[in-house]
């Protein structure tokens, strides 16, 4: 019996993990928004996206969505001014070791 439940558990984490996942263009992304300097400027923000290589649409989307979770979770508000962003031309968009910058700050409601 306690090998069951721990099969059961571990099935249910596992599903957990891969339910959670928001795909972009099909490919999971790593991305990660953090502020640039907490105590000056808490709404100015960097995101950074991982694997771009996999695709550059579905990067500038995932940065999107970080960005939009960033703000939200920190001011409330879904309002972004991108300094460099998903809209970007091409050209202009900072890539870096298969990484995608993306750089804002939140506006407050």
């Amino acid at each position: 019996m306690a090998g069951v439940l721990a099969v059961l558990t571990v099935l249910a984490a596992c599903s957990g993990d891969a339910e959670d996942r928001v795909l972009f263009d099909g490919q999971a992304f790593r991305a990660k928004a953090k502020a640039v300097d907490k105590k000056r400027s808490p709404a100015d923000f960097t995101v950074t996206v991982k694997g771009v290589s996999a695709s550059l649409d579905g990067a500038r989307e995932a940065g999107r969505y970080e960005a939009t979770r960033f703000c939200v979770q920190n001011f409330g508000s879904s309002r972004i001014a991108w300094k460099i962003g998903p809209d970007a031309e091409p050209q202009t968009l900072r890539i870096d070791n298969d990484s995608l910058t993306f750089a804002g700050k939140c506006q407050r409601p």
